[in-house]
């Protein structure tokens, strides 16, 4: 093993391939973590493996997205190649699934989601990944999700490097259209996106090559066993997804990848009431990948930070509202209001109320919006009624109200509020992290306001 490559001092392997190794190493002149792949001194610098490495490299430094791994350098000498790339401290894909063979259906379609973003970019640019699976995904201990290994894509403005008849990747991953070896296009990615969704809900893989046919004739031939037969926790959303991606005719699957990225948007907020990156940190934390200690304080540090930045990264906060039940005087089901006559429920209609889980309208009523940064349990009057962001309005009886935003990272917030009837007012909240300095938080100045009126048995 080599001690230095280019201003990169080598530190040790940390993964060999076919065609290459790859090492970590520092780059001295900033004190940077990199990996470097590095071509095997075997495969001739003429060959078509050396052509498709040097390729790779000019793919991915022209991929510059938070879910493509990103290249920083390429050292070619006279007797090989290297492509230096950012270090991401995490597990790959494949390891995951070893470790832990069946993910929860929202991991799997966070993860399947960055990757769909990933390929959505490269797609725009003419890049065909064409070698979508689990070990070219990688999982950062920040909750990232990277695409790696771009070895065999093609670009449509350049010539192939494979004959025409012949298809390069992995056989378990292939489209049919791959297998058969046509001319790509970006539906040949979904396909294998959702392959890797399958195998993830599941715990193995769409098609399993078995004595009466080859993998690659079921790619082509057969229908895949339903992922609810295999799994019956996975959602039918779900399922649908899975199905679109994976129909034989390219014209069947998704017509677009932005159309994949939104229907797992849709399908993950109902679902995933946090940050993705956070849910994917504490995944990673429950099955033992992560020291407890290391996740919460990535946790923690990453709350704050997004809170104390601002918009910058607002962008990655995706909490949904529990929408919870706040059982006053009259019922929301379906999109209409069910009211009691002088504004009060009684009978059959208030022991509906009680077991239906729905917001109650009050007959009389005002309203409240919240919006939290970053995020927070709101409780009125002592109850949990939903989590931010939300686009709920809470109705409310007119008068005076108690309320509490809470948040584990964050320090609590108590406020009372005076709510007026036909009108809706909003309610903005910025919290402030629990490891600030008392003396470093300046609090806003608000008006003088009446001490809460004592109730009846107060002492």
């Amino acid at each position: 093993m080599r001690d230095r490559i280019g201003n990169c001092r080598i530190l040790g392997e940390i993964g060999s391939g076919g065609m290459a190794v790859v090492y970590k190493a520092v780059q001295e002149p900033l004190g940077r973590v990199v990996a470097i792949k590095a071509l095997k001194p075997s495969i001739a610098m003429d060959s078509q493996f050396a052509k498709r490495f040097e390729r790779e490299a000019h793919f991915m430094a022209s991929l510059q997205h938070e879910n493509i791994l990103h290249v920083v350098d390429f050292v070619k000498d006279g007797s090989s190649m290297y492509i230096v790339m950012e270090y991401v401290q995490g597990i790959d894909l494949y390891d995951l699934l070893d470790h832990s063979p069946t993910l929860p259906v929202e991991v799997a379609a966070i993860i399947g989601m960055q990757v769909a973003r990933a390929l959505d970019y490269a797609h725009f640019r003419g890049i065909i990944h064409r070698d979508i699976k689990p070990a070219n995904i990688m999982i950062s201990q920040q909750g990232e999700v990277k695409l790696m290994d771009f070895g065999i894509a093609r670009d449509d403005k350049l010539s192939d490097l494979t004959e025409t008849g012949t298809g390069l990747g992995t056989p378990s991953y292939m489209s049919p259209e791959q297998i058969l070896g046509d001319k790509l296009d970006f539906r040949s990615d979904v396909f294998s996106v959702g392959i890797v969704l399958y195998q993830m809900v599941t715990g193995q893989k769409p098609f399993v090559e078995d004595e009466a046919r080859t993998v690659m004739q079921k790619i082509r031939l057969d229908r895949f066993t339903s992922a609810r037969k295999v799994n019956p926790k996975v959602p039918r959303q779900f399922e649908r997804i899975l199905g679109r991606c994976m129909e034989k005719m390219p014209a069947n699957r998704y017509p677009t990848t932005q159309a994949l990225i939104d229907d797992l948007m849709e399908f993950l907020a109902a679902r995933v009431p946090m940050n993705y990156s956070a849910r994917l940190v504490m995944y990673l934390r429950d099955v033992g990948v992560m020291p407890d200690d290391e996740a919460d304080a990535i946790l923690a540090t990453g709350i704050a930070r997004n809170a104390k930045d601002g918009p910058r990264d607002r962008r990655l906060l995706r909490h949904v509202g529990s929408m919870q039940a706040l059982a006053l005087c009259g019922v929301l089901v379906g999109g209409g209001v069910v009211q009691g006559a002088a504004g009060r429920l009684g009978g059959e209609n208030e022991d509906f109320a009680a077991a239906s889980g729905h917001q109650v309208i009050p007959a009389r009523a005002g309203y409240l919006r919240f919006v939290v940064e970053p995020w927070a349990d709101v409780y009125i009057d002592g109850q949990k009624v939903l989590t931010t962001p939300s686009a709920q309005q809470i109705a409310l009886p007119p008068g005076r109200h108690f309320l509490k935003f809470t948040n584990p990272y964050f320090l609590e917030v108590q406020q009372e509020v005076r709510v007026r009837e036909d009108q809706t007012d909003t309610i903005s909240i910025e919290m402030q992290p629990r490891h600030v300095l008392a003396d470093e938080i300046v609090p806003e100045e608000e008006p003088p306001r009446d001490p809460p009126r004592r109730r009846r048995g107060d002492q």
